[in-house]
């Protein structure tokens, strides 16, 4: 079986991480994998924030807890040090098929070079705030965009989780 292919087969979310904190140079190497993505048209759109601030780091895990109902001191990114949150451009009809694909090339680096890394949704309701459109703004980024995902990321604290069985009949077939 192809490297790729075993890589695909291998990748857990991971949900327990150590407080170490992920180069730059692997992070850089994460980034490139989003960027390589498909993409509608090769458009190109989707965007790509790297948070390593713990300061902001903790300040969108509040947010983002706070939008899951989710009690004070709750972290939905599991201690992740780490995250990279991808944005679509909301003008382009893509933007979300898109974004899920940078998110799945994020994870599958992350993987490919030892991390662990988590898909952490609720980037859409933080980026339709105004919180998010001023951070959006403080960075330069201007237009519309639309929070697809965070990738939470960091070294894993345990054990990878087992692969669930695959569901059965799910492929159909029309010859």
């Amino acid at each position: 079986m192809s490297q790729v292919l075993e890589q695909i087969k291998s990748r857990r979310s991971i949900r327990k991480y150590k407080p170490d904190d992920v180069p730059q140079e692997l992070l850089d190497q994460i980034i490139e994998a989003g960027l390589y993505a498909a993409s509608g048209k090769n458009l190109q759109s989707a965007i790509i924030i790297q948070v390593t601030n713990k300061e902001l780091r903790d300040e969108i895990s509040r947010m983002n807890a706070q939008i899951m109902g989710r009690p004070e001191g709750h972290d939905p990114f599991y201690g992740a040090p780490a995250m990279l949150i991808v944005l679509g451009k909301k003008d382009q009809s893509n933007h979300v098929a898109d974004g899920s694909l940078v998110m799945g090339n994020l994870m599958l680096a992350a993987h490919e070079l030892g991390l662990g890394s988590c898909w952490i949704n609720r980037a859409k309701e933080e980026f339709d705030t105004q919180w998010g459109k001023d951070l959006l703004k403080s960075l330069g980024i201007e237009g519309e965009y639309e929070g697809i995902g965070h990738c939470a990321l960091g070294y894993i604290d345990g054990d990878v989780p087992e692969a669930a069985p695959r569901k059965e009949n799910r492929v159909f077939y029309i010859k």
